[in-house]
């Protein structure tokens, strides 16, 4: 069981990684495409947005079938609680990735991809990260054996809204910061300087926002506070990382630049994984508090077995492209540089 959870927290700790700078660079296209003219900031962010977003969706289908085979009796609930939601979630999916596939080879939708892409960026990530308080408690009722989700309580509750505003801070920050490391490697200081402001913003904003959701989760969910406190020492370094990446934004280099973003890069996920790492063992075992355990949820063995031969056979084989991948659309010179610039 326990291996089941580390491979769903690997799942879902890269589909956020991924999904934050694939949906926040969608918004920030969209923010500089809108300038008169367009700033090259929205070019870099094409540039990046054009090929990546497949590879996010691979890792979104990989953790939906993690999530059913290795948790089956939980979809019960989960599908009764969460279809609003998810459903909502996969329809914008839907009409973005539609978009995304037809738009870039009709030139005249170019300017509507762009639009539904920032605004899906938006919205997309606020209807994922409102699941989290769904599984605290205090917002699902059971009556006569079903359970139902009481959406008014959920709109009303200051978590509700913590959490969006975490959430939407985190996709901003991570894109930005990442934004500024890719402008970086393709020798573009305009576009660097411009995600790199952004970035020193949005910083102290998400942590900040992290600090107010979790004081907002006490009334619904102390239990999880107090696993919080049980967990000090990863949110400890998760704190430590961030510092680090953040003051790397301000590091002088020797060519006389200022900052090294791929140093706050690697930090600020480094932290981001030891933060949620924290947080999923704070909330064990429920996967929804006090109705559903990880143990309730649990698949049987022989499934158990199937599901992680299956997972070891597709990461050996995804595992050589998506390097493949990484080389070509975000190492490659000729690809990041298509004027041919030195």
């Amino acid at each position: 069981m326990t291996i089941a959870i580390l491979i769903l927290w690997v799942f879902i700790f890269v589909y956020s990684i991924l999904g934050s700078i694939d949906f926040g660079t969608g918004f920030w296209a969209m923010l500089f495409d809108s300038k008169k003219p367009p700033s090259n900031a929205a070019v870099i962010a094409n540039r990046f947005l054009s090929p990546t977003w497949k590879v996010t969706n691979v890792f979104l289908v990989l953790l939906v079938v993690a999530l059913v085979g290795f948790f089956p009796r939980s979809m019960y609930m989960l599908a009764d609680v969460l279809v609003l939601p998810v459903g909502l979630v996969l329809l914008l999916l839907t009409i973005r990735s539609t978009f995304m596939v037809y738009a870039f080879a009709i030139r005249k939708f170019s300017r509507l991809l762009i639009i539904v892409s920032g605004l899906t960026g938006l919205l997309i990530p606020a209807l994922l990260v409102s699941v989290l308080p769904v599984s605290l408690g205090g917002f699902v009722a059971v009556v006569n054996g079903v359970p139902r989700l009481e959406i008014a309580k959920l709109f009303t509750s200051p978590t509700e809204y913590a959490h969006l505003g975490f959430g939407l801070a985190t996709e901003l920050f991570l894109s930005a910061v990442f934004l500024a490391d890719y402008s970086r490697e393709a020798e573009d200081e305009h576009s660097y300087t411009i995600y790199r402001q952004l970035a020193v913003a949005l910083g102290p904003a998400t942590l900040g926002m992290a600090i107010l959701t979790t004081v907002t989760m006490a009334p619904e969910a102390s239990w999880i506070v107090e696993g919080f406190r049980r967990e000090w020492l990863w949110f400890s370094l998760s704190v430590a990382a961030f510092t680090l990446g953040y003051s790397a934004l301000f590091w002088k280099r020797r060519d006389g630049r200022v900052g090294s973003p791929r140093w706050t890069v690697t930090a600020v996920v480094l932290q981001y994984a030891l933060a949620s790492f924290a947080y999923g063992a704070a909330h064990m075992p429920y996967l929804i508090y006090p109705y559903l355990t990880v143990e309730q949820g649990f698949t049987n063995p022989t499934m158990f077995v199937s599901l992680l031969i299956g997972y070891a056979v597709s990461s050996v084989v995804l595992a050589p492209v998506f390097y493949w991948f990484w080389r070509l659309f975000l190492k490659d010179k000729r690809y990041l540089k298509p004027d041919g610039t030195s």
